[in-house]
């Protein structure tokens, strides 16, 4: 599990072809791996990855062809700054969101506008995750929690304040740029439930999560 409270950037430092498949190398200077163990999971750009070799800054993880399909870690190239977050363990913070590092879908950045200090940007998202988002909800965009704080039906918007430009990757986001987004879990797994429960009972869940601004109509 992650929160999308990220902890550090890295960089791209080696892209390893190995059977079809990949293996991506990170140098993580800021990220402090010293209770890191192999077979751990770091979540790069929001992609739950596990770690198959460790140093005191650097690490390394497979990448499947599932995971290259469904995410924009295929678009990665060397020299490339990636955000990290380390596993959550027993007693940390839940400061952002419950995050899986299971990436739902692949947006596209439509827009950016500055607001004063914070930078406003729209994301193109795939039609099947928009009964996810939900007005003043969460969204993970490249493995950072964010607010949803405009949505439409196939796009939302959000609001990225000094700090998170600064410390993640996301002032990097241009018109036309690919990210990786995740849904909120509890959202995720309501549609799940809603949907193998009976016809009656879902419509009055249904009406009960909208009234409660839990999901869009």
């Amino acid at each position: 599990m992650f929160t999308g409270i990220i902890q550090a950037t890295g960089v791209i430092r080696d892209l390893e072809r190995r059977e079809g498949d990949l293996r991506i190398g990170i140098d993580c200077p800021d990220l402090d791996l010293s209770a890191a163990e192999l077979g751990d999971s770091i979540a790069v750009d929001g992609c739950c990855l596990t770690a198959v070799t460790l140093s005191d800054h650097h690490f390394m993880a497979d990448v499947s062809n599932e995971t290259l399909a469904l995410t924009t870690l295929g678009d990665r190239a060397l020299g490339d700054a990636v955000n990290l977050e380390l596993a959550l363990r027993h007693g940390d913070a839940l400061g952002g969101h419950m995050a899986s590092g299971h990436v739902d879908g692949v947006g596209e950045v439509l827009s950016r506008e500055d607001d004063a200090r914070s930078t406003r940007i729209a994301f193109q998202m795939p039609a099947g995750l928009s009964r996810f988002v939900a007005l003043k909800g969460s969204v993970t965009v490249d493995g950072v929690s964010l607010t949803v704080n405009r949505v439409e039906e196939t796009s939302f918007e959000v609001n990225l304040v000094p700090h998170t430009l600064a410390v993640t990757t996301l002032a990097r986001l241009q018109p036309g740029l690919r990210v990786n987004l995740e849904v909120d879990l509890i959202a995720r797994y309501l549609d799940r439930l809603l949907a193998a429960a009976d016809p009656k009972a879902r419509a009055v869940a249904l009406e009960s999560l909208i009234r409660a601004g839990l999901i869009e109509e």
